[in-house]
């Protein structure tokens, strides 16, 4: 199952007790009480050692019955999941398929299985914006190349992004660009016509 001339257990289990993330992709730990098997970063309940078995990838941790923990994803084939990470990927991808519908805060957050508070601070720290100001972002990019490559005009622009209020996408628009989405037609015009 394992070759000590690697790494010895107690160094295993010192670096799954520590959660350290240097030995992840170097050893697996598998929880007997538990059928599950983690990376030594998971910052999971610490097993007792007498119902841990390590072993030296995934494969053979699987082979032996155990499956993958659902926090630090060691099914996964990158070094250093991160599971925060993971959750603002899946609120971006979610706020880009879904960016003409009502969405709410709530909603995104039981998508991805946290409160809306975690994840409006968790997205917030990583990314800068809340997810509302995300969305806002997202919706202008798509106003932007509507407005520049079919004839819809700016009220039906507005709607197909998603805006109940047309004010609310003129603001929103003035806010990101600077211009009016109609400014922002005819600028867009005049410098490509030069």
């Amino acid at each position: 199952m394992w070759d000590q001339n690697k790494i010895s257990k107690e160094t295993m289990w010192e670096a799954t007790v520590t959660c350290n993330p240097e030995y992840d992709g170097k050893f697996f730990y598998a929880i007997k009480t538990t059928g599950i098997f983690c990376r030594p970063s998971c910052r999971s309940k610490t097993p007792k050692y007498k119902n841990v078995s390590f072993f030296k990838n995934a494969v053979n941790a699987e082979k032996a019955g155990y499956r993958p923990c659902k926090r630090c994803r060691p099914d996964l084939k990158i070094k250093n999941y991160d599971p925060l990470e993971s959750i603002i990927e899946d609120t971006k991808g979610i706020i880009e398929n879904n960016y003409w519908k009502n969405i709410h805060l709530h909603d995104i957050a039981s998508d991805v299985g946290v409160s809306r508070f975690h994840l409006n601070r968790l997205f917030k720290d990583r990314t800068g914006y809340t997810p509302r100001m995300f969305l806002e972002k997202v919706r202008i990019e798509k106003a932007k190349a509507l407005l520049l490559t079919t004839a819809l005009n700016s009220t039906e622009v507005g709607y197909q992004i998603g805006y109940k209020s047309i004010s609310s996408f003129y603001n929103a628009f003035k806010r990101s660009t600077g211009l009016s989405p109609s400014q922002f037609q005819a600028n867009y015009v005049e410098t490509t016509t030069y």
